[in-house]
């Protein structure tokens, strides 16, 4: 299906399924007779950084060849037609949110949902267990294999009802507030079209949590040597998973190269299942631990002290060379080199602990020598979240477990329940040897070293790195963008930390001192399908309809979209063209009677002891002395001192304000006034609350509005002494309770009634059944600007653009002299105060019939 290309993906990473077409990208005319091929004999002319130089010049040459360069960068292909999947978002809430469940995940759900919280656990594998499934069949938890522990406690949080299991799930960023986004990939490892109707291909959860557990585990690294960027050259991790979760040789012959003990478990795996392990070449001169007992009992040779200084093979790697290292590690001995003729080198360069959700949360990460990378340090205050396992550097299976039934019962505890830690389980776990750190391991010739690959993506080399702080470069961040190292899908995952050890290396310096890139999100890609969710075609900008838009459209009106709005515009009656409609419905409410459908205004809802003070910031003019029920116009201005909003607002009690706004401007009135009470004025207590769709709003106008009105009325004395101009009063309607705003917008006596929404239509049709043999008539938005227009009222949006300011407008009689409010050191700007601005004014035409476009420019 041209609509299901998924570009970029790892083969390790995709589920297989019946039906599914894999291909290589940036491959012609296959990946075995690859024509780029030629780019590894013309690497000496491409060093890093050449294309900056490149397309510098002469003139516009770039243009030729600069399409050719793209296209040879390998980024795969977008789909062709449109996405046929579905995809759904969904909000949740929990106690305790566990990333990743490995070991020490999986123990902290267990104590989290023993003491009775609502957890979610996820983890972006399709099964629960992390290194657990690539651990050997004879490791040993209590009294049981690890496989079984494993089994009876996945099934124990399946059954809790408070959990939700969520495998398949990558919890791929952290923002404020203990707010995490999860993407879960619901069928991407089913055939299309083998799910039942309505399930969505993946699911995005953005999920609140009162504590948050990090058990994201650590990434093995790649040691950088020469010629290490060969297929059949992997991580030792990877050969071992390979092998105990899936059954899997990686290949015949093996070799496996490290720094460190986890290498060996791999070594002596593979020679128990048949492999030929030619040697493990471990760079550390003389290790000594259970690890290396363990290999000469399985009768593996170690080269102790030794590094691999080439490999050969060009479709797999068929032999590699190790010598002596060293005593400081930068050379090669000079000496005779050991052949090791094979198909797989399996290595291991360490590991690095997965700090990105972390670092995501703003906790500041720190360097760990004896590890050689970045561990979690301090929590941030803002954040309620524990690191555990793996990801701590914790390693040790029984460590981790031990740490995780700690950490999920404490946050278990903080989220309000009663919990204590369950007994560890009794796991032997031998100890380990430190790892040797060398960043870049030496060739056999130091005069022509071969190609040593950080980034295996972006094929950026150690040589690449060296080039660029030769050429000046010595800040982390800009060797990152010169080079590209990091900058591929898999954002440094594997390469990061060996770059910066290089880098730091060559400058002399150490790598907390050069500092860490920056970790952003996503951890990994989201499909912009799940960020897009269900808002696609008619849903990507869906039309909002007020509470009496079918009354509308049965009377024949015509509509016109503002913001998101259908609005009647206008309702023609036979023979009628749009310009006599208006007429006669401006007509009706200046002599008669006329209805205004206004439930599109924006409204909300502001309480709070500081609900005065807030709004005579935000507002030009003085609002602290409003009495209860007594309204007032409103104008709002940016921090630039220009026009934003303007709206009536309302105080409905001591500490409760009924604010309106445009209608096209609800939304960003809203956003703009929480950023200020939450980031300027976070000591006011002052709460908002959008209820724009809550109410129907219907504004009756006219000389006979009021009689009309008073056949419809309890409880509401409609007298000018009792409910004068600009106030408000609560009562029924048409039986319905409803507030009642005395405010005009025409000029003429006129009354907003609000009734909660669902009674709109039929409070609607009762006004108009009351005011039938008065001549009641419903008018549209072309007919309240012309009544507005007629009483010298502005629009905001359409007398403004964004460089107006109060003054330009002849405003200046709303902007108070006497007290601050946003924007109005910007009113005092030498542009903004000097005499000579534009001003708005109105114009007549000469001749009455001719009526000027809408936008036009009228040039004199």
């Amino acid at each position: 299906d041209p609509g299901r290309t998924d570009p970029n993906q790892r083969a390790t990473q995709i589920e297989l399924y019946n039906g599914l077409t894999a291909a290589s990208q940036n491959a012609w005319p296959s990946l075995r007779a690859d024509i780029g091929v030629v780019n590894d004999l013309a690497a000496p002319f491409l060093p890093s950084g050449f294309y900056y130089k490149t397309f510098m010049g002469p003139g516009n040459s770039w243009k030729r060849y600069e399409p050719w360069i793209r296209a040879a960068a390998g980024l795969g292909r977008c789909p062709t037609a449109p996405d046929p999947d579905i995809y759904d978002q969904i909000w949740a809430h929990c106690d305790v949110l566990v990333a990743g469940a490995g070991p020490a995940g999986l123990a902290a759900a267990l104590a989290a949902g023993r003491a009775g919280a609502r957890v979610v656990i996820a983890d972006e594998q399709s099964e629960f267990g992390g290194t657990l499934l690539s651990e050997d069949p004879d490791r040993r938890i209590d009294d049981g294999s690890a496989a079984d522990w494993l089994a009876l406690t996945v099934a124990e949080l399946q059954a809790m009802p408070e959990v939700t299991v969520l495998p398949r799930t990558t919890v791929f960023a952290y923002y404020s507030q203990n707010m995490l986004g999860l993407i879960e990939r619901v069928t991407d490892h089913l055939p299309p079209g083998s799910a039942a109707a309505g399930v969505p291909r993946q699911r995005l959860w953005k999920v609140r949590a009162r504590e948050v557990v990090l058990a994201t585990g650590a990434i093995e690294r790649m040691p950088v040597f020469p010629d290490n960027d060969r297929p059949g050259i992997l991580l030792a991790g990877a050969a071992r998973t390979y092998l105990n979760r899936y059954g899997v040789k990686v290949g015949d012959r093996a070799v496996v190269f490290t720094n460190n003990d986890s290498a060996y478990g791999t070594a002596v795996a593979l020679r128990r299942a048949g492999v030929a392990v030619q040697a493990i070449v471990d760079t550390r001169p003389a290790p000594r631990g259970p690890a290396q007992d363990l290999a000469a009992e399985a009768g593996l040779a170690v080269l102790a002290g030794h590094t691999i200084v080439a490999t050969s093979g060009r479709s797999h790697v068929r032999q590699a060379r190790a010598m002596r290292l060293s005593a400081d590690g930068k050379r090669a001995e000079p000496g005779a080199e050991t052949v090791l003729d094979c198909d797989a080198v399996c290595v291991s360069g360490g590991w690095n602990p997965a700090v990105h959700l972390f670092s995501q949360a703003r906790g500041k990460v720190r360097y760990d020598d004896p590890l050689a990378t970045f561990l979690p340090g301090p929590v941030p205050g803002s954040q309620a979240l524990r690191s555990v396992g793996a990801c701590t550097g914790t390693f040790a299976l029984g460590a981790c477990l031990a740490a995780g039934l700690e950490a999920g019962a404490a946050a278990a505890r903080a989220a309000g329940f009663d919990s204590a830690p369950p007994a560890a389980p009794t796991v032997d776990d031998p100890a380990e040897s430190p790892l040797r750190t060398l960043w870049l391991l030496p060739s056999a010739n130091p005069e022509k070293p071969a190609r040593a690959f950080v980034d295996l993506q972006n094929d950026v080399t150690a040589k690449d790195l060296k080039l660029a702080i030769r050429e000046g470069y010595s800040s982390v961040e800009h060797v990152k963008r010169y080079t590209t190292t990091g900058m591929g899908t898999d954002q440094g995952k594997i390469g990061n930390v060996n770059a910066l050890g290089i880098v730091a290396d060559t400058l002399g310096t150490t790598i907390p001192e050069i500092g860490a890139t920056t970790f952003r999100p996503p951890y990994t890609p989201v499909t912009f399908g799940a960020i897009a969710g269900r808002r696609v075609g008619d849903l990507y900008d869906p039309v909002r309809k007020t509470p009496m838009d079918t009354w509308h459209q049965a009377q024949g009106a015509a509509f016109e979209n503002v913001g998101q709005w259908r609005r009647a515009w206008y309702y023609p009656r036979p023979g009628e063209d749009m310009e006599a409609a208006v007429r006669r419905e401006v007509a009706a409410a200046r002599q008669q009677l006329g209805l205004l459908d206004a439930s599109t205004l924006g409204k909300i809802d502001v309480q709070g002891p500081d609900a005065a003070e807030f709004l005579n910031r935000v507002y030009t003019n003085a609002w602290a002395k409003l009495g209860v029920g007594r309204c007032r116009y409103g104008l709002m201005l940016g921090e630039d001192g220009m026009v934003m909003d303007d709206g009536v607002t309302t105080r409905l009690g001591d500490n409760h304000f009924h604010m309106t706004t445009t209608t096209g401007g609800a939304a960003a009135v809203m956003g703009w006034l929480e950023n200020w009470l939450q980031t300027e004025w976070p000591d006011l207590k002052v709460y908002l609350t959008s209820v724009t769709e809550q109410w129907a709003v219907m504004s009756l106008c006219g000389p006979g509005a009021r009689d009309v009105l008073a056949g419809l009325v309890e409880g509401i004395d409609l007298s000018t002494e009792a409910f004068p101009h600009m106030s408000v009063r609560e009562g029924r309607v048409a039986g319905v309770p409803a507030r009642v705003f005395r405010i005009s917008f025409t000029g003429e006596l006129s009354y907003e009634i609000n009734v909660p929404s669902s009674y709109g239509p039929a409070v609607w049709q009762a006004v108009m059944a009351a005011g039938a043999d008065r001549g009641i008539t419903p008018y549209g938005t072309e007919a309240m600007h012309v009544l507005r227009a007629e009483k010298g009222f502005i629009i905001v949006g359409q007398e403004t653009d964004g460089t107006v300011t109060p003054i330009d407008l002849g405003m200046e009689w709303i902007v108070s002299k006497r007290k601050d409010f946003i924007g109005k050191r910007s009113l005092s700007r030498s542009d903004t105060a000097r005499e000579d601005r534009k001003q708005l004014v109105g114009l007549l035409t000469e001749d009455p019939a001719l009526v000027l476009e809408e936008g036009a420019h009228v040039i004199g």
